[in-house]
């Protein structure tokens, strides 16, 4: 019996081309064949070749375990489709990249750092207004796509990240917050151009196994926020498998030796996941142009969204990086130009800890200084990204998505020889120009901070202890950067809006401006506030005010107190005169009082709600709130 299920084995393998003494190499393998099928067994030579056999090392016999063998090659199927080049690209590349890290090479050898060339924007001006306009014309022409494969455990917070609400005087999320964000884009785009615009812009989410089902019941429980269910597309990111040695041996899992250890590989899969969809020839086909992509958790993003989408529009980048002015060694990438000696050429984020170092090293004495100006002539990456869609296909046509990747193994001793534990190659989605030819158009474009750069990363006690004067970016430091960003954009527009207060909130001190919030569809860009703000209108330091409909307009408003206002969109209402009463105030909560919910601790403040005037105009007409 024993020599038929030899001869079958050996058949097994001279069918596939396979010499039985390359089985050898593995025979708790050889033994368990029969179970495989032809493509499993295809999958098997290929982790041979690949010097993996200490992968079937602790293989039962046949008739034990079976099924967990039959799983172990759907999770390789799965690790070698997932992946542009498969499990043998995959291996190669941490080879090359271990060996690389090993001997300490540094990846910028070669290239000298100079200053891009980008547009630098004065919020407000007229300058700034124009690229607002061109910007809302072209958005219908535009996909959005929202890397979102994160937990808020960082944040002390035990949902998705994008479930968070971005500020408490609404209660709206993240994810909320970006959909009506995107629709009032598409409605603003459509209204200017003046056509029977029938435009949806897309919205891809990038989930993970982490994120994908609870993203699902987050849009589904909340009708998807007004947008249209087809409009939305999610796709999931795969993990990759984890490097056990400098040999780029698969690592597995310490409690399952049929599963090989996995982990993510950073949100530069977003574009092989762009590519493999179809999505991108869709929207080709459809007229589209641009692609944005943005990260889960910055609450004034869309403040600058449509400027930069107008400098994308009227500079014709390629590839435009959002941007703010950073200090001088600040922790945040610097957006770069490298030019090679061999004469390459790319404009690339560095990340703030390679940049000092990389200028010393080409004659910069001083390194990452500040110039005149106060900051560093290299602006702050913050991950957002506007590209132009045709030449993005024609680069991700050669590459399939695959983005430079990097590994950051943890070594046990000097010696390099051995990791504390497994690590993974990784990739970010900003490096996608590293790839792109020298004659491509990659630009910037800075924004103040204050207006949309106010990132919540930072859990409390973390944020707590970042040096005085450095952003927190926490929840609490996040929600308050709202405020005073509406309130700036209010003073801006003419209103008188009371200076903030300092207070300190889970140990950060922060200003505390009014608690002003309102819906996209109110206020997009800075030319539709204005119209909306007329007279001399004042708001008092401790004041809230949150304004839903569109077509509500603020004229000689005194405001003391809180003020809610909602309209539908056929009515238009003028709030006049003077509204006074209690308020709303912020109460002091401590992040360990597990009896007040996860998602005000992580702020440090709950609000208590005493008095306000709440109007509700649900009917068409025009009106007028005149206390």
């Amino acid at each position: 019996m024993a020599s038929t299920a030899l001869e079958s084995t050996t058949d097994i393998l001279s069918k596939l081309g396979i010499h039985a003494d390359f089985a050898a190499s593995a025979p708790n393998l050889q033994k368990n064949l029969r179970l495989l099928s032809a493509e499993q067994i295809e999958l098997a030579r290929l982790l041979l070749e690949m010097g993996q056999s200490h992968l079937f090392e602790h293989w039962a016999e046949p008739g034990v375990d079976d099924e967990e063998k039959k799983g172990f090659f759907e999770q390789v199927a799965r690790l070698n489709s997932s992946y542009p080049g498969g499990l043998t690209s995959y291996i190669k590349t941490a080879r090359e990249l271990l060996a690389d890290s090993k001997a300490g090479r540094n990846p910028f050898d070669g290239f000298t750092p100079s200053v891009p060339k980008g547009e630098v924007l004065t919020f407000g001006d007229n300058n700034f207004i124009n690229f607002e306009e061109t910007g809302v014309r072209e958005a219908q022409k535009a996909a959005f796509v929202l890397v979102a494969g994160g937990l808020g455990e960082r944040l002390g917070y035990n949902g998705i990240k994008v479930a968070l609400p971005a500020e408490t005087t609404s209660g709206t999320c993240f994810l909320q917050y970006y959909i009506e964000s995107i629709l009032a884009l598409q409605e603003a785009s459509c209204r200017l151009t003046q056509g029977d615009c029938q435009a949806q812009i897309p919205f891809v989410i990038m989930t993970s196994d982490d994120t994908h089902a609870r993203t699902i019941q987050l849009l589904e429980s909340n009708s998807y926020f007004g947008m249209e269910p087809t409009q939305v597309k999610l796709l999931k990111q795969e993990k990759v498998a984890c490097l056990a040695d400098n040999d780029a041996r698969l690592a597995i899992d310490p409690h399952n030796k049929y599963i090989i250890q996995t982990k993510p590989h950073g949100h530069g899969d977003v574009h092989a996941l762009l590519f493999s969809s179809g999505l991108l020839k869709d929207w080709h086909a459809a007229g589209m142009r641009w692609v944005l992509f943005f990260q889960d958790t910055n609450g004034l993003l869309f403040n600058a969204i449509p400027s930069a989408l107008g400098v994308s529009a009227t500079r014709q980048y390629h590839v435009n990086s959002l941007a703010v002015p950073r200090k001088a060694k600040e922790a945040i990438g610097g957006i770069t130009k490298l030019t090679h000696t061999d004469g390459r050429a790319m404009v690339i984020n560095v990340e703030y800890n390679q940049l000092d170092p990389l200028l010393r090293a080409t004659g910069h004495d001083e390194g990452d200084a500040n110039d005149e100006t106060g900051y560093s002539p290299f602006p702050g990456n913050i991950n957002q990204l506007i590209l132009e869609l045709d030449p993005y296909i024609e680069e991700l046509t050669k590459t399939r998505g695959a983005i430079k990747e990097f590994v950051n193994p943890k070594y046990k001793d000097a010696s390099k020889s051995s990791f504390k534990s497994s690590t993974r190659l990784e990739c970010m989605m900003q490096d996608y120009p590293k790839t792109l030819p020298a004659s491509a158009r990659v630009g910037f474009t800075v924004m103040d901070p204050w207006l949309a750069y106010a990132p919540v990363k930072n859990n409390p006690e973390d944020a707590a202890k970042v040096p005085k004067g450095n952003p927190y970016h926490s929840a609490t430091s996040g929600e308050m950067a709202i405020y005073r960003a509406n309130s700036l954009t209010l003073r801006k527009a003419g209103a008188q809006v009371s200076d903030p207060v300092l207070q300190v909130f889970n140990g950060q001190e922060v200003e505390v401006w009014p608690r002003i919030a309102w819906k996209p569809k109110w206020g997009l860009t800075f030319a539709e506030i204005k119209r909306k703000v007329c007279g001399s209108c004042a708001i008092s330091q401790r004041s809230t005010m949150a304004i839903k409909g569109r077509n509500i307009f603020l004229e000689d408003l005194s405001l003391d107190g809180a003020l809610l206002i909602d309209a539908i969109e056929d009515a238009e209402v003028k709030v006049r005169g003077s509204v006074q009463n209690k308020g709303w105030i912020l109460e002091n909560v401590d992040h360990k009082d597990a009896s007040v919910p996860e998602e005000l601790r992580i702020r440090g403040f709950k609000i208590n709600k005493i008095e306000q005037l709440e109007k509700n105009y649900s009917e068409p007409g025009k009106f007028c709130l005149n206390p």
